[in-house]
């Protein structure tokens, strides 16, 4: 069976966030709609409770987010960070979301034995890992 690949510049249309500069910064403060997060949960292979407990949204919160349809700006924030986060992982991959999603979920020696998706809790963590990603796609492994 083929592997499903996403090419470098489609997934932020898959998931309909805007990639970056005004229009990105307008839809966190907006709050991003529940369909991103189907979306995104859906793209990373994941279910929707695993990536609110990935991002750190609560089952009642979740919950109140499906039935106004919309999410708070702290909480798309979150989900920008593990889109940004899960984007960076692809592009490592070149675009296989099996190999992205379990490298997310392993443990890696370069991150302190935490697994990338456990670094979302900040932004200094997401970004830590972001610059992991960076070091090992230009071959610096310290």
């Amino acid at each position: 069976m083929k592997e499903e690949k996403i090419r470098k510049n489609e997934f932020w249309t898959l998931v309909g966030i805007p990639s970056r500069g005004e229009p990105l910064y307008r839809a966190i403060h907006n709050g991003f709609s529940y369909e991103v997060f189907e979306k995104l949960a859906g793209i990373s292979g994941l279910e929707k409770k695993q990536l609110a407990k990935i991002t750190i949204i609560s089952p009642a919160s979740l919950n109140r987010r499906y039935k106004s349809g919309s999410f708070t700006e702290v909480e798309s924030d979150k989900l920008y960070r593990y889109a940004e986060l899960y984007k960076a992982a692809l592009d490592l991959f070149e675009g296989n979301n099996k190999k992205a999603t379990l490298w997310l979920r392993t443990p890696l020696v370069g991150l302190g034995n935490k697994k990338p998706v456990d670094m979302l809790r900040t932004a200094a963590e997401t970004e830590a890992v972001l610059d992991f990603v960076g070091r090992l796609e230009h071959g610096v492994f310290s």
